[in-house]
């Protein structure tokens, strides 16, 4: 178990990364409702969840074209860990109680790592988002929440 766990790792997700298609961020929105299912469910997962909607939201984000500031290579990173931890038949089949999560955590976890200075960038963005939208409906009486 120890051998397979250790074959996770950066290069790991740089070769699935490499293999991710345009229509595969298609997928991850479609699919986005079923990888929440599974990382709410607990075990190992069960911590990533604020990660997980966030990656899910900038999948979202700039498949819709409004993020863009970001490298092909995190987006690809990305959809390749959410399809990853989707995938029943991995590394460590989820069939096996707690152990077959192990894996996913462990990708999810080197992923975050990896791209830690771009979430936080795409945070940041997603604030000031944020702040615009509050900001209007503060100074402009003729906006209601409900518009903006």
């Amino acid at each position: 178990m120890k051998r397979i766990l250790n074959g996770i790792n950066e290069g790991f997700i740089r070769k699935g990364a490499s293999e991710i298609r345009s229509e595969d961020l298609k997928r991850v929105i479609e699919k986005a409702d079923e990888i929440m299912e599974k990382i709410v469910k607990g075990g190992p997962l069960k911590r990533f969840i604020s990660d997980v909607v966030l990656l899910i939201a900038l999948v979202k984000d700039y498949w819709n074209g409004k993020y863009r500031r970001i490298a092909w290579g995190t987006i690809a990173a990305i959809a390749f860990v959410l399809l990853y931890v989707l995938s029943p038949i991995d590394i460590i089949p989820d069939v096996i109680p707690f152990i077959g999560l192990l894996d996913d955590a462990l990708v999810l976890g080197i992923c975050l790592i990896l791209i830690e200075r771009d979430l936080e960038k795409y945070i940041e963005w997603k604030n000031g988002i944020s702040k615009c939208e509050d900001d209007v409906q503060k100074t402009d009486p003729s906006v209601s929440p409900e518009a903006a």
